[in-house]
């Protein structure tokens, strides 16, 4: 099956995640030398400064610590209420969540500072929107949030099964479908702030046979975001079997909360959908 690599630019612009890295080279050891090698204790992935699973789900965890953090923010300044300052938090949040979603994403070498800084930013916009919906429906955050986990441990253990795989043309028909979709949100939203659609969720609030057009939106998108999921799980693996360098476990966390952030928005509309 051929290799296919991540259509997340945390993933996909790095050598060390799509298995284009130079291969490593191999010196020529004595006898003597091989033996001294190999009585000496296993080095751990830190101590050789490589990156490594465990490495990489510690920095995740700490981008999600900081992101919750400025998401319980957000969140009790919208919520049961929405006040000028939420909204504001939650706007300045949109804003720099996708300035510094960008510079990271198109960052060649991982910059701790900065993909801190969009784990804080996003917080407020997640936490925001999260309270301005929590006070329209209640429970729902919750509900998406268990959604979310669901779809992550089953798209990983899928994956770590071997059951699920990244294939080259499968993510040529992801990237074409994630086009399409990214042209119909922006459509939407155009639709949605001029007031063309009288519709809170805009086009996808629309029905078709009685089915609001956002239920079958927001399905297609979750399995896109899955996925997302799978590819960046093939990254990353690829990012470890290579030996790449500690500090591309940042990048990593970077492409994997990036990528949870969107699954949890697209299940969040899609419950409010349901619950309308």
């Amino acid at each position: 099956m051929a290799e296919a690599s991540s259509s997340n630019p945390a993933f996909s612009r790095n050598p060390v995640f799509n298995g284009k890295g130079a291969p490593a080279q191999v010196p020529t050891i004595s006898a003597e030398g091989l033996q001294d090698m190999y009585d000496r204790p296993a080095a751990t992935p830190s101590e050789t400064d490589r990156m490594s699973y465990d490495d990489t789900i510690v920095k995740t965890l700490v981008m999600f610590v900081v992101l919750l953090a400025t998401a319980a923010v957000g969140f009790l300044t919208n919520f049961p209420n929405p006040t000028p300052l939420g909204i504001g938090l939650m706007i300045g949040g949109v804003i720099g969540g996708l300035v510094f979603g960008l510079v990271n994403a198109f960052r060649r070498e991982p910059s701790v500072p900065l993909i801190l800084l969009y784990a804080a930013f996003e917080g407020l916009a997640v936490g925001g929107l999260s309270g301005f919906f929590e006070s329209q429906w209640s429970g729902i955050v919750l509900q998406a949030v268990l959604a979310t986990l669901a779809v992550f441990a089953v798209t990983l253990a899928l994956f770590a099964s071997g059951k699920v795989r990244a294939s080259k043309r499968a993510t040529k028909i992801f990237l074409i479908a994630i086009v399409g979709y990214g042209v119909f949100s922006l459509i939407n939203f155009v639709l949605m702030i001029s007031g063309a659609v009288p519709n809170a969720f805009g086009l996808r609030g629309v029905e078709i046979f009685g089915i609001p057009l956002g239920l079958v939106i927001g399905v297609f998108a979750v399995i896109l975001a899955a996925y997302s999921l799978v590819l960046d799980f093939d990254a990353i693996q690829k990012g470890v079997r290579s030996g790449a360098p500690r500090k591309y476990g940042w990048s990593a966390a970077f492409g994997l909360v990036l990528t949870l952030v969107w699954l949890y928005l697209e299940l969040l509309r899609i419950i409010a959908i349901f619950r309308s």
